[in-house]
This record gives structure tokens, C-alpha cells and sequence, in this order.
């Protein structure tokens, strides 16, 4: 009996719109892959993230792949994904960005990879701080099986 043929590539999006980002802890963004086969695999994201506060403030978003079978991060994952930052005579600060998270992972079974995020304030607080999918700019999580 021949081997199963192993699925060599898989995307997810995230479909909700946005989810809100906590301050200080890591939130499981609800997009993930399954890495169906031992092997090496190529991880890409691209994370969007929503950030507005009032100067004076410095918060930004960070995200990280997490491998939610061996319970731990994906090692070198972690990217800033936006940052807002502005003294008091600067106003409101706010924006959105992209920001890409490529990394190799080799497993020995099937394994799931999470998304997940911090928004970090070192002064200030922000008033809004998501990770945002939609037409203009999808948060998407992808593996290729070379």
C-alpha cells in the first residue's frame, strides 16, 4: 500500500475583522495551521495590527508564532508589528501596519501553529490596539512543506 501523499502547503486567514488586545498579555489570535507530516517546514505570516492612543504615550503590538502541541513559542518568531509614539504636543497618535514573521520549524508529528500577540504600553495607554483582518489587508498565517 502506497504512503498518503503529504499536504505540502496550507493557508488560514484570520476572519474575524479585529480582536482586541489586552495590555501585557499574550492573546491567542483564533488563525491557525496544522502541519500535518514530520518534517521541515517554511512558517510565513503577515500580522496587521490597529493601534491608536493619546500623547503622551508609547505602546506598541508585538506577535509570535506559537506551537500550541509542544506548548511553547516558535523560537525567533516575535516581530513588532506597530508602534505609537508621541509627547504631549503631539496629539493623538494611531495607525495601522503589516508586519511579516518568516522562520523554519522542523517537527517529528503533526503539529498546530497558533498566532498570538501583545500589546505592550511603556507610557500611556492605548485606546485601541488590534489585530485586524479584512479586503485591504488580510492577517494570515501559511506553511510550505518544500
Amino acid at each position: 500500500m502506497a504512503s498518503p501523499v503529504p499536504t505540502r502547503v496550507g493557508i488560514a486567514r484570520l476572519s474575524a475583522q479585529e480582536v482586541d488586545l489586552p495590555p501585557g498579555v499574550w492573546t491567542d489570535i483564533p488563525v491557525e495551521v496544522n502541519l500535518p507530516w514530520p518534517g521541515t517546514y517554511i512558517l510565513d505570516a503577515n500580522v496587521r495590527g490597529r493601534l491608536v492612543g493619546i500623547a503622551p504615550v508609547n505602546a506598541f503590538i508585538t506577535a509570535r508564532l506559537w506551537d500550541a502541541t509542544a506548548g511553547t513559542a516558535v523560537a525567533n518568531s516575535e516581530r513588532l508589528v506597530y508602534q505609537s509614539i508621541g509627547d504631549t504636543g503631539t496629539g493623538q497618535g494611531s495607525g495601522n501596519g503589516t508586519a511579516p514573521i518568516s522562520e523554519v520549524l522542523s517537527v517529528n508529528a503533526p503539529t498546530t501553529i497558533w498566532l498570538q500577540a501583545l500589546q505592550t504600553e511603556a507610557f500611556g495607554a492605548a485606546l485601541v490596539a488590534q489585530i485586524y483582518s479584512d479586503a485591504t489587508g488580510f492577517t494570515s498565517l501559511r506553511y510550505v512543506l518544500p
